[in-house]
């Protein structure tokens, strides 16, 4: 095992591949990190994980199964952010480390080759070695999709959540107002959320309205486990008119699970950006779905 050294007086650091690069080192010589950008649909997988000692198919098992098959050796992965059951996304960025040569077309086309018809890589391209796809993320853009009309959609009826009602978005707008900005987010994470720290903050929470859809979009530094499907909770009620916007005010600085709404439904919920220092010269992509403007 190549061993790193470190500028500061901590000991070396052992190089583990798709290990966060500690300042002053370096990828061990003819080892090259490569990122990518993932579009899938959630429905079969059991999130984005692989589920060690199991069978249950994950997102991040397929992929590794397609990198290794071009690579010809073991590939692991690390996404930006690992989505849950049945969530989906446009634009997953993750990094690997290879000794392999490869151009990045053949990682894309050789890749998607080997994926299943519900996985694609967008694009692939060498980054620098401290760039990290989890770490590096300056923030995370997910969409949750509405279909606000009296009879259910016919086409993607399933990747989204239906609701008849009219739906009152000036009212909801305002809740998620009350939302901006640092919080403790406590009463809107799940009982198994393994954070150690419940604050997160909140660049922006928009509702529009696009052709008898709601796209809720919303982006912060980072997520709690099902924060967005529990603040959907949250939102919801208040656009029904069975709550008041300042609700939402309230549950939240209560930091109490029990005094929120229910955990809405994975199927309408995309991870659909996540933003990186211009330096690492990404590729930019439509937030998605394909059905939505990019505005």
């Amino acid at each position: 095992m190549t061993v790193l050294a470190d500028i500061t007086d901590r000991p070396p650091v052992e190089y583990r591949r798709n290990a966060e690069i500690m300042p002053g080192g370096s990828l061990p010589p003819g080892i090259s990190r490569y990122a990518l950008a993932v579009e899938y649909c959630g429905e079969r997988y059991h999130g984005w994980q692989r589920l060690a000692g199991t069978d249950l198919p994950s997102v991040q098992a397929a992929l590794e199964r397609a990198l290794s098959y071009v690579a010809n050796e073991p590939v692991k992965v690390v996404c930006a952010g690992r989505t849950d059951a049945g969530v989906h996304a446009t634009n997953q960025i993750v990094h690997f480390d290879t000794a392999a040569v490869r151009q990045p077309k053949a990682w894309t086309m050789g890749g998607n080759t080997h994926l299943p018809a519900d996985i694609r890589i967008k694009w692939a391209c060498p980054v620098e070695q401290g760039f990290h796809a989890r770490f590096s993320a300056r923030a995370r853009t997910y969409r949750y999709l509405i279909a606000n009309t009296k009879a259910p959609p016919a086409i993607a009826g399933k990747q989204c959540l239906w609701v008849r009602k009219p739906l009152d978005v000036d009212a909801m707008q305002q809740a998620a107002n009350y939302c901006l900005g640092e919080h403790n987010f406590n009463a809107v994470r799940s009982s198994i959320c393994q954070a150690k720290n419940p604050v997160r903050t909140l660049y922006s929470f928009a509702i529009t309205p696009v052709n008898g859809w709601l796209v809720t979009e919303i982006s912060g530094n980072a997520f709690l486990h099902h924060m967005v499907r529990n603040l959907m909770g949250l939102l919801l009620p208040v656009g029904l008119h069975e709550q008041k916007p300042e609700w939402v005010r309230d549950v939240l600085a209560s930091c109490d699970r029990k005094q929120a709404g229910k955990t809405e439904a994975a199927a309408a919920l995309y991870l659909v950006k996540v933003d990186y220092d211009k330096d690492y010269g990404l590729p930019l992509m439509a937030k998605g779905p394909f059905m939505l403007p990019d505005n």
